[in-house]
């Protein structure tokens, strides 16, 4: 694929007025495992036209075929989203064939510290921000100049509820994540008067490869689907911030808002530390 556009052939729903999609065109990346895969079936329907984005081309060329079955066209690429250059020009020419109406920057990786570790290493935490941070902003910010062209148009920036508080198991990864929502919230204010919606999305635990790979607890774990389904209910009403599930989105901002070493004994104490 080496990011050529891969397309289903036209619907013969893709114009019927049976269509009632607010979203016609989506951009998703990350799609091809957990959330991401989720969302890109949740939004696959008659009328839709996905351009999904992910690394590993088999499991993308899986989750495209499973859109197409529910009738939606679809584009996408075997890419890295820390490949910029590469990113923002598929994102460019697919935009101009087929305007976005939404882009969801999904696209993640994790980090936590092994056993008998005393800090990440160097590579770690420059691979999760290449990819949390500068994959993100390479993949919204190509789709907001042509957003901006429109008028019209919304970003939703898949952050975590890991972006309230620093923890000592995963400093890069909630550094990350922190970053991306305190930019995503800045940049809603700045775009709004311009006809462009930004929503951060917080989730917990959501079931897939990663989250196994977290070696604590996983409060609350929702299934891959649920959160979809979650998500895409909850940015028709363009919000600031979609955060769940509630009890541990009041749990990390108690922790945020106590002093350090209380929020650092309470995270110790529930194995978070």
């Amino acid at each position: 694929m080496n990011g050529d556009f891969v397309m289903s052939p036209r619907s013969k729903y893709q114009d019927s007025t049976e269509c009632a999609a607010r979203y016609r065109t989506i951009l998703i990346t990350g799609a091809s495992n957990g959330l991401g895969a989720a969302l890109a079936e949740a939004y696959a329907a008659p009328g839709v036209h996905l351009a999904l984005v992910a690394r590993d081309p088999a499991r993308l060329s899986v989750i495209a075929d499973r859109c197409r079955e529910k009738q939606a066209t679809v584009s996408h690429a075997c890419l890295d989203v820390t490949d910029v250059g590469t990113l923002a020009d598929w994102i460019d020419k697919f935009d101009r064939q087929y305007p976005l109406d939404l882009v969801i920057a999904n696209a993640g990786v994790s980090s936590t510290l092994r056993p008998g570790e005393a800090m990440e290493s160097w590579d770690s935490v420059r691979r999760v921000f290449d990819t949390n941070v500068y994959g993100v902003l390479a993949t919204i910010h190509p789709a907001i100049e042509r957003m901006r062209q429109r008028s019209s148009g919304q970003i939703a920036l898949i952050s975590s509820l890991g972006a309230y508080v620093g923890m000592p198991i995963s400093p890069a990864y909630n550094g990350s994540k922190a970053a991306i929502k305190v930019y995503g919230e800045g940049l809603r204010g700045s775009l709004s008067p311009q006809g462009i919606g930004v929503t951060v999305v917080c989730p917990g635990f959501v079931k897939s490869a990663m989250s196994d790979s977290y070696p604590g607890p996983r409060p609350f774990l929702v299934s891959a689907g649920t959160a979809a389904a979650l998500i895409k209910k909850r940015l028709e009403r363009n919000p600031a911030r979609i955060a769940f599930p509630f009890p541990l989105s009041l749990a990390v901002w108690f922790l945020s808002i106590v002093p350090p070493s209380v929020s650092l004994f309470l995270q110790r104490l529930f194995r978070f530390g």
